[in-house]
């Protein structure tokens, strides 16, 4: 974590407004009441309307599962966002995501014996990290696998995960309690 305490709370449901309240009634009724939602609830307004953005980049997405969760794991590693690394990792292991292949969204695209595809996404991350732009060469390779759609949501779940690293970062959204 590059912040031991938040410079913005994560706020407890006691602390909530009543719009804050409603924005995290389906959040709290299936557990994931996590600091990264209850940091946004001091600014219901601006994370009511993330939130469309984000569930679409999570779960509306025509990317499967496992690329997306390798593009946010390596995005969060480059953005060095602790929270969002380790939440994403959480995730990629209950979806299957081997052990391998998370670890390689640390090691990068020349991870020795990664399958070219999966080298291809972490080189667009890594691209689009850089110099906010995918390169000719892996456009190309990746359209061969991917459909215009899918390049669309490949660049806004990058987009995406690179923002969000930025607010949990400068926010100093610290990670979540172990579940009980």
């Amino acid at each position: 974590m590059r912040l031991n305490t938040p410079r913005i709370p994560a706020l407890t449901p006691a602390e909530w407004s009543p719009k804050a309240t409603e924005i995290m009634s389906p959040f709290v009724a299936d557990g994931r009441d996590y600091n990264v939602f209850r940091t946004l609830m001091n600014h219901p307004d601006l994370a009511k309307r993330w939130l469309v953005f984000a569930n679409h980049v999570l779960a509306r997405s025509t990317l499967p599962e496992i690329d997306r969760e390798l593009l946010i794991l390596r995005i969060g590693h480059l953005c060095r966002a602790d929270y969002e690394w380790n939440k994403h990792a959480e995730i990629s292991r209950y979806l299957g995501m081997s052990e391998a292949l998370i670890s390689s969204s640390k090691s990068g695209p020349d991870t020795p014996k990664l399958q070219p595809f999966y080298r291809l996404l972490l080189t667009a991350t890594d691209e689009l990290h850089t110099d906010a732009h995918i390169t000719d060469d892996t456009w190309k390779a990746l359209s061969e696998h991917y459909s215009v759609e899918q390049m669309m949501d490949l660049v806004f779940t990058v987009g995406q995960y690179n923002m969000v690293s930025m607010a949990l970062n400068s926010f100093g959204v610290q990670q979540d309690s172990p579940r009980t």
